[in-house]
């Protein structure tokens, strides 16, 4: 599948957010978007005005970006929050949140999402006993994801979860740091998910 292989500290700077696409990188001074927080480009330090449209277009961009998918995906997923019950984009970032790259960062067995599927689809994960290399697999509470016995001693998982108490682990999954796995404890409420995301420009934006 096609995948953005450039630098994606320009797409921080384009969406102007940290987005932590680098994992431990971003947190260093090292970090391209605090040195040149403005768009990327010829004309990234001069001053735009966006339509409604173009506002719309900039967070579905956003969030697309965060989670690492593309549109095609994405669209799906939309299309399956709007069939459910409730808060289309509620339900849009509950199936973001349940994809099982996002959880193997969440509990910090990775530094990123993006390190996230590599390790994924290398088959370094089990999910209650099963292998299972597919980043997009959606997680169900109660489920329990942990490191294969073998691949436990991989310098990223072991770093990363030495470095986990600084991002730390939401309160909605229970890591198990001396048998390197983790349990889905309940879904993410609305509140649990901290990012700076307007979902429902993005509900505008694909209701046109």
């Amino acid at each position: 599948m096609a995948r953005y292989t450039g630098s994606v500290c320009r797409l921080c700077r384009r969406e102007n957010l940290k987005l932590y696409l680098k994992g431990d990188r971003c947190y260093s001074d090292k970090c391209a978007f605090e040195r040149k927080s403005y768009p990327p480009g010829q004309h990234g330090q001069s001053r735009s005005k966006h339509s409604d449209y173009g506002i719309q277009l900039r967070e579905k961009q956003k969030v697309k970006r965060i989670y690492g998918i593309l549109e095609n995906q994405f669209r799906r997923y939309f299309e399956k929050a709007d069939k459910m019950k409730g808060i289309t984009g509620d339900n849009l970032l509950l199936f973001l949140e349940r994809r099982m790259d996002n959880m193997v960062f969440r509990l910090g067995f990775a530094s990123s999402r993006s390190e996230a599927r590599q390790l994924i689809r290398h088959d370094h994960f089990l999910v209650n006993g099963k292998k299972v290399n597919i980043p997009s697999y959606l997680i169900s509470p109660g489920e329990i994801v942990e490191v294969r016995e073998k691949s436990r001693k991989i310098p990223r998982i072991v770093e990363s979860l030495e470095a986990v108490a600084r991002r730390g682990v939401p309160h909605w999954l229970e890591l198990d740091k001396e048998n390197v796995k983790g349990k889905i404890v309940s879904l993410p409420s609305r509140e649990d998910i901290t990012m700076p995301i307007q979902e429902q420009l993005i509900v505008e934006l694909y209701s046109k």
